[in-house]
């Protein structure tokens, strides 16, 4: 009885230890939820927030569509025309969205009076300092990979991954970057972007592409 009993101690203690190696090897090694090494569909919208569009109408600035941007109400959206991303459970890794997000031949212009501003080729970068940058042509001038947006994922809600491998992350708060603001106000000679938090929206990223 003695033999048998230190029998199943033994393999007891072991399980135990095969166990707690696996939730050990889980925590520092976590599996992703959703892997997309390639993006090639889908796009992001932003939700337009209605001081943002009263603070346009006030400062006499008519939005328009570049390429295959579409407005829908106060939808904003924009393809996904490229980029990777990598999802993993909220709480296991961070930050647990990675990648980048890249949006090809779309865009946003500004205009008052003769003067217009494009904004275009948007790239998400998430991450710690989430942010989406882009190209910028103003004045006859074109920069690339201008911080435009600032990303606030902590209103992210948990990312999901349809059985259709629809990935959809939303409710992300998009901000005015301040630099940006401050570009922006320049250009049009105002004062009113750089001297408040400009919150553009919400937004809803849904992608598909090669796992």
């Amino acid at each position: 009885m003695r033999a048998i009993n230190k029998v199943l101690v033994a393999v007891t203690a072991v399980g135990l230890a095969a166990t707690m190696a696996a939730c050990s090897s889980s925590k520092s090694n976590p599996k992703p939820v959703g892997a997309f090494k390639t993006l090639s569909g889908q796009s992001t919208t932003v939700v337009l927030d209605a001081g943002f569009l009263k603070a346009l109408t006030t400062l006499k600035l008519t939005p328009g569509l570049i390429g295959g941007a579409k407005l829908n109400g106060a939808d904003l959206s924009f393809p996904i025309t490229g980029g990777n991303a990598t999802i993993y459970k909220k709480g296991d890794i961070t930050p647990y969205v990675q990648g980048v997000i890249n949006h090809d031949g779309s865009g946003l212009s500004l205009t008052a009076g003769s003067t217009v501003v494009k904004l275009e080729n948007f790239v998400v970068h998430p991450g710690n300092d989430s942010n989406l940058t882009g190209q910028v042509t103003a004045g006859g001038k074109v920069l690339q990979d201008v911080r435009l947006f600032d990303l606030d994922g902590n209103t992210l809600k948990t990312p999901t991954i349809s059985s259709a491998g629809v990935a959809t992350l939303s409710g992300t708060t998009v901000y005015l970057n301040p630099t940006a603001a401050k570009t922006l106000d320049s250009v049009f000679g105002t004062k009113a972007l750089e001297a408040a938090k400009v919150k553009v929206g919400t937004a809803i990223i849904k992608a598909t592409g090669t796992v």
